[in-house]
């Protein structure tokens, strides 16, 4: 797993930051689940860049600065992902973005990228016994990427309005 704080120059992380996180004419789309269709009373909004390796939203090419630095070979799929504050921080399901089998789903890179910060965060199922999983909190202008075959889960945020991410899924 690979932590990188202020990722994107300030002038570029601003525009993709004041894009999808003021008031403007960026489309969200609700998603009555999370992660599984079981999640009752669990939901998002969401925007799709990228699916099935095609460029699906008239905004993809806002994320050329994150691209640029990534570098992949092929992407899978980039969405954004938008939860709303809740009262108590409420945690999806632990999941894999990308529904491969194991021995091609290691070949993958999954990042996300925060949009803001709040205290959501990322958590890793990682740990072992005497240890806890990792958890990756929600900053600004920060990227976290590691193998697609990591399972992980999101969650929803209490500080904030809003807690914005970008998932992209890759191949290096």
């Amino acid at each position: 797993m690979k932590i990188e704080d202020n990722f994107l120059k300030q002038e570029d992380f601003d525009k993709i930051q004041k894009l999808m996180m003021e008031p403007s004419p960026f489309p969200w789309f609700y998603a009555d689940r999370i992660v599984f269709d079981d999640d009752v009373d669990k939901f998002q909004f969401i925007h799709a860049f990228y699916d099935n390796h095609m460029p699906m939203s008239p905004f993809s090419n806002e994320l050329d600065s994150i691209i640029n630095i990534i570098q992949p070979f092929s992407i899978v799929k980039i969405r954004a992902k938008l939860l709303t504050r809740t009262s108590e921080i409420v945690e999806s399901s632990f999941h894999v973005d990308i529904p491969l089998p194991e021995e091609k789903l290691n070949q993958w890179t999954t990042s996300i990228f925060y949009l803001n910060t709040n205290n959501g965060y990322t958590e890793f199922q990682d740990g072992r016994i005497e240890m806890e999983n990792t958890k990756v909190k929600s900053v600004a202008n920060r990227m976290v990427s590691f193998p697609a075959n990591l399972r992980h889960r999101g969650t929803s945020c209490t500080d904030e309005r809003k807690r914005v991410v970008i998932n992209f899924n890759y191949f290096k």
